[in-house]
């Protein structure tokens, strides 16, 4: 029997990947007015640069455990004191700058105060992206009444608190768990065990819910949880995975 329900926030209750594409280019855009430059592919260069300076930090292997993504680290602001967050915080405005002079050199701009101007516009940009799914409310609403919730979810924890409090959905959880507060992301039981034991539930007595097939739907069956994947791509339906393409189908699937 359900007792609890946990679900993922990224791309399964609020807008993240196409939030941050969106990012990079209104960031692109500002370049494109000081030099004659092509905005789209210095988006997708952006993007490209921030992968590459990401996977060739010395705090990378920190950020793959709690499972914070280039993108996320460009307006993170790695609030705390815990594993690597002090000097992701010292290397971040560097990171932010490299990224954008990188992208911008790749099409024969050199101009150190407009990359230096660019990194941190794109955390203005990002900041003003805040998107909840719209079945999103609805179905937590529907759920709260009848279970506990909680939220698990990859990331640095100051960043997917702030998603959140953007999203207006906090007050629906009992529970908030994220990457950072555990050192662990999904698929690692860790992160699921804290949110049980928060909760009070064993594995068998809860379901997770959420879009990655891997991290949130095999992460939870691995511990012996129920999981729904939540589809919002259309992708071809797995056999055996139960599946909804909108959040407020859940409920009547519990």
């Amino acid at each position: 029997m359900t007792r609890a329900v946990l679900l993922d926030l990224d791309d399964t209750l609020v807008v993240e990947e196409a939030a941050a594409v969106a990012a990079f280019a209104a960031t692109a855009a500002v370049a494109a007015e000081r030099h004659p430059i092509d905005a789209a592919a210095l988006a997708i260069d952006a993007r490209v640069r921030a992968r590459e300076l990401w996977r060739a930090a010395p705090a990378h292997p920190y950020c793959r455990r709690i499972g914070v993504s280039s993108w996320e680290g460009l307006w993170c602001r790695f609030e705390g004191e815990d594993g690597d967050l002090p000097a992701l915080r010292r290397w971040a405005p560097d990171y932010r700058r490299e990224t954008w002079r990188l992208a911008l050199a790749g099409q024969g701009v050199e101009d150190a105060a407009l990359a230096e101007e660019l990194g941190e516009r794109f955390g203005v940009e990002r900041r003003a992206l805040h998107e909840t799914f719209p079945d999103a409310a609805p179905a937590l609403d529907a759920l709260a009444g009848r279970y506990p919730l909680a939220l698990v979810t990859n990331g640095a924890s100051c960043l997917q608190r702030e998603k959140l409090a953007a999203s207006g959905l906090g007050g629906r959880f009992a529970v908030v768990v994220a990457g950072g507060d555990v050192g662990a992301a999904k698929p690692d039981r860790a992160i699921f065990e804290r949110a049980l034991a928060a909760v009070g539930v064993a594995p068998g007595e809860a379901v997770m819910a959420g879009n990655s097939l891997q991290n949130d739907v095999e992460g939870a069956i691995a511990l012996g949880m129920g999981a729904i994947w939540v589809d919002r791509d259309g992708a071809p339906a797995r056999p055996g995975v139960t599946t909804v393409r909108d959040l407020r189908d859940l409920p009547a699937l519990l």
